[in-house]
C-alpha cells in the first residue's frame, strides 16, 4: 500500500512523544534496575494492610466487569469530604480526568494557562485537543497566582491549571491566597485545582470545598499518600452540572473493579493514612538534612518529595541528574 488513512490535522501535527519516560523504560535502557525508585513520587510505604487484604480477597471476582457508575466509591468519597455524591466523578487517576477536562473546555486554538515547568501530562492533553499553552514562570519557587490571573485576562483563557501543593517544587499556597485567586477568576474560566498531594501538606493549604462554584474543579488521587499508584484511580469534585458534563464523555468502564473496591477501603483506613503522612514528614526532614550537609538548599515541601536547589544553572542540574542516573 502506498497510502494510509489520514490522521486528523491536530494529531498529525503532534510529535511522537510521551509526557513521561517511565522508570521501567529507563531501566530497560540502562540494562539494570534503579537502586531507588523515586522519579514518579510513588509511596514506598505502599497501601494500607487492610487494602491489601481486601484486594487479595476479591481477586477471584475479577471475572466481573466493574460497576460503571462507580457507585460505592462515589459514596465513600462524598462521605469523606462531606459533600453529595452528585458532586463527585471518578476516573483513571487525575491523568484520565485531565484528558476529559481538555475535551470539555478547550477548542482548537484556545489559550490554556498553566505554569512553566508544571505537570507535563496536563500539557500533553491540551496539545491533543489543539489548545495553545500559555506558560507563566514561577516566582520565588512557586506558581505565580497574579501571573496566572494576568495571563488569563490577556488571552481570555477558558481553562487554567494550578496544583497545590505543587509539583515539581513541592511548594504551596495557603487557603486564603487560593480563595483570593478563585474569587478573581472570570466566571468563564474553569480552574483545575490539582490536589494530588493534598493529604501530605498542611491543612491550612486546603480551602473549604465549595461545590456551588461552577468554575472550579478540584482533583485528588489514590496514587500518592494512599500508596495506590498502580490501580490508576482518582476523583474530581465540582458543581453538580459540571459532574453531569463529565458523565457525557467519560469512559464508564475505565476504573476497574479492583480499583473501586481498593479506593473505598483506603478511605476507610484513615489511621494508616495518618501514619504514612507522619513518616513522609520525617523523611522530608531527613532528606533536607542530608542535602544541607552536602551544600545544597532543600526547598520547603508539602509533598512526598524534596526539591533541591543545586546552586547552579540548568546545565549543572542536568549534569548532576545524569551522574545520579549512571550510578
Amino acid at each position: 500500500m502506498r497510502q494510509r488513512p489520514p490522521l486528523t490535522p491536530i494529531i498529525s501535527a503532534l510529535p511522537s512523544t510521551v509526557p513521561f519516560v517511565g522508570p521501567e523504560a529507563q531501566e530497560r535502557d540502562r540494562g539494570r534496575a534503579f537502586r531507588a525508585r523515586i522519579g514518579a513520587n510513588e509511596s514506598s510505604f505502599g497501601p494500607s494492610p487492610r487494602v491489601i487484604a481486601r484486594m487479595a480477597g476479591i481477586a477471584g471476582d475479577m471475572w466481573m466487569y466493574c460497576d460503571p457508575d462507580n457507585h460505592d466509591l462515589k459514596l465513600a468519597v462524598a462521605a469523606h469530604l462531606g459533600i453529595g455524591a452528585e458532586n463527585v466523578v471518578v476516573g483513571e487517576g487525575i491523568d484520565g480526568l485531565l484528558s476529559l477536562v481538555a475535551r470539555m473546555y478547550v477548542a482548537p486554538g484556545d489559550a490554556v494557562v498553566t505554569s512553566l515547568g508544571a505537570y507535563p501530562t496536563f500539557n500533553f492533553h491540551i496539545a491533543g485537543v489543539g489548545g495553545r499553552l500559555v506558560a507563566v514562570p514561577y516566582e520565588n519557587d512557586r506558581e505565580s497566582l497574579d501571573g496566572l490571573l494576568a495571563a488569563i485576562a490577556k488571552d481570555k483563557a477558558p481553562l487554567v491549571y494550578l496544583s497545590n501543593p505543587d509539583n515539581p517544587m513541592g511548594s504551596w499556597w495557603e487557603a486564603a491566597e487560593l480563595i483570593r485567586f478563585i474569587e478573581a477568576l472570570p466566571e468563564t474560566t474553569m480552574l483545575v485545582l490539582d490536589e494530588a498531594y493534598s493529604e501530605l501538606g498542611p491543612a491550612s493549604a486546603l480551602p473549604p470545598i465549595d461545590v456551588s462554584r461552577p468554575n472550579v474543579i478540584r482533583m485528588r488521587t489514590f496514587s500518592k499518600a494512599y500508596g495506590l499508584a498502580g490501580i490508576r484511580c482518582g476523583y474530581a469534585v465540582a458543581d453538580a452540572q459540571v459532574i453531569r458534563d463529565f458523565e457525557k464523555i467519560r469512559n464508564h468502564y475505565g476504573v476497574s473493579r479492583m480499583a473501586q473496591i481498593a479506593g473505598v477501603e483506603a478511605l476507610a483506613d484513615q489511621d494508616y493514612l495518618k501514619s504514612v503522612v507522619a513518616r513522609v514528614a520525617s523523611g522530608r526532614r531527613r532528606i533536607a538534612g542530608i542535602a544541607e550537609a552536602n551544600g545544597l538548599r532543600p526547598l520547603p515541601s508539602a509533598t512526598n518529595f524534596v526539591t533541591l536547589d543545586c546552586g547552579g544553572d540548568g546545565a549543572f542540574a542536568l549534569k548532576l541528574l545524569q551522574a545520579l542516573l549512571s550510578r
